[in-house]
């Protein structure tokens, strides 16, 4: 949970300490009668209105997935942080809950995360839901201390439509430490204890508590960065089986706010060990779960069916999120992805793979055998796979007839997967968004990809060889995408598929 300072005159003058100083350019939207709110998507998570950023307390629950989020219910830029909440059975259609945390005499209420105490060990009763959470004390944050963010719990006897903060808040005081937030917990059962991720500063802390009161610090994990990535934010710690075989490995999830591979904020991880105590690695350099720019923050369900490891991110990027050109709201979710474990040699890696839920709300929208341009009224709420086969440069265009465009492909000679937003609809409103342009992600020397892509109002999510390779961006065209075109030569299409997505919000 990124921190942004913000003071009221008669206007409302907003200082972002995480983005360059720049003035907003309103964006020209007057060439197109819009049929619905202009950029609100048809099938990812959005708040009803007002200002949305990290993912919280993911947990599954009587049948249910729970989406927590960082919520400003009074403006559509970042303010006193909330939890919001929504609950969904499919991860695809959410019905929008009330507020779940405000903010109170401790501070405002940061990221976190959500349990299910089966066990009714902290004693506020059998399978209660607990938050957990940060504290941030702006008056101490003003008045110069470094301990103003403590760690605090709450819980609800009544599937979260209900809270109630523990009356022994903060059970994490701060040790000194300026950046001290965004706990993970999760129950170990090869020990039988609770355990948390903090960070803190550049760092992670673990603990482990046998109530989710009282914690004890475990160990610390740090990584010697080629560069200053910042402050490690929204950790994530759990275990996966490598698919194939019999090995399992732990995977540590860490977000920066700033020093991603494309500028702004990202996401990465670490595979290795953790025996308990204390997390090791082997890894040398750092792994990226999304090499586009606006994947952020996001972290993984507890308690999912099937032990399946569920992730959402926030679609957006601190470099130019509270501008972005939305009216009523702001920002979205990605869609839940199912993360894996795969193994290469002596390489670990993630895949990336929305989940299967989204194919019900399916139906095809191109004609058996299309082997190169398409056109599609529905072509900005689809989903679209194929093979491509080349032996030069690669280059593809999702645009419309008012020559916004979008363009992605592939530098053979560099091994680079590139993404190019710069002419896609309203790039104007922050010089951040379009900087860099490409957008580029290394997947060595190719002949072949498959490749995935879910387009929706505002956000284009592509996947490369079943989610090895994944970059998220978003999108604010004026008037909707309508054409696929292939713009390089010596390039072949196969097994294209095109699918209209039924919309999943109202």
């Amino acid at each position: 949970m990124r921190v942004i300072q913000f003071v009221f005159t008669i206007a409302v003058i907003l200082v972002f300490s995480a983005c360059r100083n720049s003035e907003r350019i309103e964006p020209n939207i007057t060439r197109v009668q819009q049929t619905k709110e202009q950029f609100r998507p048809h099938f990812h998570f959005t708040p009803e209105e007002k200002w949305m950023n990290d993912p919280n307390g993911l947990v599954y629950h009587n049948e249910y997935y729970h989406l927590f989020y960082q919520y400003y219910p009074d403006s559509t830029v970042w303010g006193p942080m909330h939890w919001g909440h929504a609950r969904s059975k499919d991860l695809l259609k959410w019905e929008h809950l009330p507020i779940a945390l405000y903010p109170d005499s401790l501070g405002y209420i940061f990221s976190g995360s959500a349990v299910v105490d089966k066990k009714n060990t902290a004693g506020f009763g059998k399978d209660a839901m607990v938050a957990i959470y940060t504290y941030h004390d702006p008056v101490g944050e003003k008045a110069g201390a470094i301990d103003f963010q403590t760690q605090g719990i709450a819980y609800s006897n009544d599937d979260g439509m209900t809270w109630t903060k523990y009356s022994g808040n903060p059970v994490i005081p701060n040790p000194g430490i300026r950046d001290f937030r965004d706990p993970k917990v999760f129950w170990n059962d090869e020990k039988g204890i609770w355990q948390m991720a903090l960070v803190a500063g550049d760092h992670v802390i673990f603990y482990e508590s046998s109530d989710l009161k009282s914690w004890i610090k475990l160990s610390e994990f740090r990584f010697e960065d080629d560069e200053d990535l910042g402050v490690w934010e929204c950790p994530d710690l759990f275990k996966l089986p490598v698919e194939g075989s019999f090995e399992e490995k732990w995977v540590l999830i860490i977000s920066h706010g700033t020093g991603a591979p494309n500028g702004g904020s990202g996401t990465r991880y670490f595979i290795g060990e953790f025996d308990g105590t204390t997390f090791i690695t082997e890894q040398t350099a750092s792994k990226w779960i999304d090499y586009g720019t606006d994947n952020y923050a996001g972290v993984t369900y507890n308690d999912a069916p099937a032990n399946n490891r569920i992730f959402i991110g926030w679609m957006s990027n601190w470099a130019y999120a509270i501008y972005t050109p939305t009216k009523r709201w702001r920002s979205a979710m990605t869609l839940p992805r199912t993360l894996t474990l795969h193994k290469e040699g002596n390489t670990y890696y993630l895949k990336s793979k929305v989940i299967d839920g989204y194919k019900v709300f399916l139906e095809s929208i191109a004609s058996e055998g299309e082997t190169g341009d398409f056109e599609s009224e529905f072509l900005q709420r689809s989903h679209m796979s194929f093979q491509v086969s080349f032996d030069s440069d690669l280059k593809l265009e999702i645009g419309n007839q008012f020559k916004e465009r979008f363009t992605f492909g592939y530098l053979k000679d560099k091994g680079i997967f590139y993404t190019n937003r710069s002419r896609s609809g309203i790039v104007d409103f922050n010089e951040s968004f379009t900087n860099p342009s490409p957008q580029l992600m290394k997947i060595g020397d190719r002949n072949t990809l498959n490749i995935e892509l879910f387009i929706d109002s505002s956000s284009i999510e592509i996947f490369i060889d079943e989610g090895r390779y994944v970059m998220t961006n978003q999108v604010f065209p004026e008037n909707p995408y309508t054409t696929l075109r292939v713009l390089s030569q010596n390039t072949a299409i196969s097994g294209f598929k095109a699918e209209r997505i039924e919309s999943t919000t109202k």
